[in-house]
């Protein structure tokens, strides 16, 4: 195929979502306007469900299915990088050196590995309260981990990270979201439906289901998130092509 005709065929197929999306537009709300109907219906339904963050009651609850499609991208992203990057048969696995890391590095990341932690499990746990939530949360929680590598060396951050470990609890973060959104078939409810009790605003029980997919979240994005950074420093670091030296950090 020649490059015009690939540029033809380029934009016809962009002909069809820009009129799409002219379409979409034309019929917003004006801009500046009182009327927004999308956002009072969205802060009702997390108000009368006992949600403090809306944002968190769109994600997990009002449009949950949504959410599982993108939690399902990073999962299957994280598949395909374990499967790529595997280590093959002309590959060799080298020890790398230890790092030679200045004591104010060392000193800093050491403090900050357990704050950075606690500020990721913090932001999980309050994901239905307040700004944050599992995706965001996984990332500084996984982040954190990552400190030990600055601090010390490579050799020190393996012992903390078992990535055969981390890999189960990555499909058992997808799973969980899965059989939550199931358990509300047995109640004759749709899948995904927000059944549980929705106990009292603005506590860490409240929200119903909605802890509960923030939390199946929140363990998919950390562990996904360290396999994948895994498999890249392994490549980086380890793993070299047969009779190649070991590299250095």
């Amino acid at each position: 195929m020649s490059r015009t005709l690939r540029l033809w065929v380029l934009l016809l197929g962009a002909l069809g979502p820009a009129a799409l999306f002219t379409a979409a537009c034309a019929g917003l709300p004006r801009f500046g306007g009182p009327w927004h109907p999308y956002g009072d219906r969205a802060v009702h339904a997390a108000l009368a469900r006992r949600t403090a963050n809306t944002v968190s009651s769109v994600n997990f609850d009002q449009r949950a299915f949504d959410t599982l499609g993108e939690e399902s991208i990073l999962f299957g992203a994280v598949l395909g990088t374990v499967v790529l990057l595997r280590q093959t048969a002309d590959e060799n696995r080298l020890s790398p050196e230890p790092a030679r890391v200045s004591p104010p590095v060392r000193r800093y990341a050491l403090l900050a590995l357990p704050v950075t932690l606690l500020i990721g499990l913090y932001v999980i746990a309050h994901g239905q309260l307040s700004p944050g939530g599992g995706f965001q949360g996984g990332v500084v929680a996984a982040t954190a981990l990552h400190l030990l590598y600055i601090a010390v060396d490579y050799r020190a951050l393996e012992r903390i990270r078992p990535v055969g470990v981390y890999e189960v609890a990555d499909a058992a973060g997808e799973a969980a979201y899965v059989l939550v959104g199931a358990a509300a078939l047995l109640t004759g409810a749709a899948f995904l439906t927000n059944v549980l009790p929705y106990g009292t605003f603005n506590t860490l029980s409240s929200g119903g289901t909605v802890p509960l997919l923030n939390a199946a979240i929140g363990v998919e994005v950390a562990c996904g998130v360290v396999v994948l950074l895994a498999r890249f420093l392994d490549q980086a670091v380890e793993i070299e092509d047969g009779g190649a030296e070991a590299g250095t950090r």
